[in-house]
């Protein structure tokens, strides 16, 4: 089942969102987190920060996975996700380090570090709430349109216009932007129990109609969020500009 909510604006529609992963912590205080990044969930992330220090939402017994990391950067680099997860949310709220995971951008094996997290997120119970964004071309995590999308942790070849809408961490260069990441698969991400995904933006619009409203296909990864059984969409009137009534 999917439910759909809209706010007016992004700030309000990332509200909820935290809120949501509030309610689902006090639900479940060992909740397994997975985490997107991106310039979407910079406000949703201070929004749950803000939450936690209101003492609404605690994060002592859950544990987090990171969802994607660019391939060839390491985790100090400041362009990395798990800097960018450890800059707006881990160093402020009170989970654990010793469940933080994240995955290594310059492995030894990508094939090993895919295998390694993956029994990672099994050992962990799976994914109890997924966060996720979305790409203007419908990917989740780095899953990108395609054929037949990938089930298990892969390395992904990243399209142009998702190196173009990642090129501001790298001075507006989207060339310097890495060609390929590691992401967590649909098989974590249909997986887990429930499913979360915030869109804000005139430019989400037409992908968030097509995931929702249109056939489920690769070509759109976000669209197989409708064979999942629960997930919520929480959007700003921007993203949801498509959807009518």
């Amino acid at each position: 089942m999917i439910v759909i909510r809209v706010r007016r604006t992004a700030a309000a529609a990332t509200r909820v969102a935290a809120g949501l992963v509030a309610g689902a912590l006090r639900d479940d205080p060992r909740l397994v987190l997975g985490l997107p990044t991106g310039r979407t969930v910079v406000g949703f992330y201070a929004a749950l920060v803000q939450l936690h220090r209101r003492g609404r939402a605690d994060f002592r017994r859950a544990t987090g996975f990171n969802l994607d990391e660019f391939y060839g950067l390491g985790p100090d680099a400041k362009q990395s996700f798990r800097a960018f997860l450890q800059r707006h949310f881990y160093d402020h709220v009170n989970l654990p380090s010793s469940r933080a995971h994240a995955l290594s951008g310059n492995p030894a094996s990508w094939r090993r570090e895919a295998a390694r997290f993956d029994r990672r997120m099994r050992a962990a119970g799976g994914l109890g709430l997924c966060v996720l964004g979305i790409g203007r071309n419908g990917h989740v995590a780095f899953n990108e349109p395609a054929r037949r999308l990938r089930g298990p942790t892969h390395l992904e070849r990243l399209t142009p216009m998702t190196r173009r809408d990642n090129a501001a961490a790298f001075g507006g260069r989207w060339q310097d932007v890495p060609a390929r990441a590691l992401t967590v698969g649909l098989d974590a991400i249909l997986g887990a129990r429930q499913v979360l995904l915030v869109a804000t933006g005139r430019s989400k619009a037409g992908i968030i109609h097509r995931a929702f409203c249109g056939p489920v296909t690769g070509r759109v990864p976000a669209s197989m969020l409708q064979r999942h059984a629960s997930v919520t969409v929480v959007l700003d009137r921007a993203a949801a500009a498509r959807l009518g009534r």
